[in-house]
């Protein structure tokens, strides 16, 4: 299996240092970037499987890099930050971020979340890669289009998903009319178990919805069951 490339995006060189050290202990090639221009450069160059950011950088501040990135590529993303409020954790995760830890940080536990997450993102590619022959979902007038893990409206705009809302999408309609409970989702989405107070599956789910709201006349698709998680309402075309 080919080692896995990390990209640590920290303007703080001790930091930088630090974390390099302990990635390349356990095994990783480490690429750095202190900004977003030079992180930019680093994913046009080399192959990366991982990017670590921080939120304060120099420039663009990495809830905006998150965005970018979440747009142009299907990279595993973790915020490693001494920003440690709810509101920035829950936009971490709403743009996409697989992950949230806070400085000051265990490196024993850092580097068994980045072992999982890359893990999860790998797998999950593979078993992508496996229900590739089928091409798209259609709903309602919307297509789930697998390849390019797109949600297509009934007038053609198409919205690139990231990849906790692409499982998502692709365990409701392959389990119509079924209730999913968050821990089932959030397995699905990032391998994680659920924790008290986690509020990834809402958090997503929340984003979906606002896709399907820019279509005034699609019904609810996703439904919340109180007390026991979500249901897909959808109405899938037999072809």
């Amino acid at each position: 299996m080919t080692t896995a490339n990390i990209l640590i995006v920290e303007d703080e060189l001790v930091t930088r240092n630090t974390l390099k050290s302990i990635f390349e202990a356990e095994g990783y090639k480490v690429l750095e970037a202190t900004d977003g221009e030079e992180m930019n450069q680093v994913l046009q160059s080399h192959a990366v499987h991982l990017v670590i950011m921080d939120i304060n950088l120099p420039g663009k501040n990495g809830l905006l890099l998150a965005r970018e990135l979440r747009d142009k590529h299907n990279i595993a993303l973790m915020f490693l930050t001494g920003r440690d409020n709810e509101v920035d954790k829950i936009l971490g995760l709403e743009i996409g971020a697989d992950d949230y830890i806070t400085k000051p940080f265990n490196p024993r536990e850092l580097t068994i979340r980045a072992r999982n997450l890359l893990s999860r993102t790998q797998s999950g590619a593979e078993v992508e890669e496996n229900i590739a022959q089928v091409e798209s979902y259609s709903f309602n007038g919307w297509h789930l289009e697998i390849n390019s893990r797109s949600l297509v409206s009934p007038e053609g705009i198409v919205f690139k998903l990231p990849r906790s809302e692409f499982r998502a999408m692709l365990h409701f309609v392959e389990n119509p009319g079924q209730i999913q409970t968050r821990a089932d989702l959030l397995k699905k989405m990032t391998g994680r178990e659920l924790k008290a107070h986690d509020r990834t599956v809402d958090v997503t789910i929340r984003r979906i919805r606002k896709h399907f709201e820019s279509h005034a006349e699609t019904p609810e698709i996703i439904a919340t069951i109180h007390g026991e998680g979500y249901r897909f309402c959808g109405e899938l075309d037999a072809s």
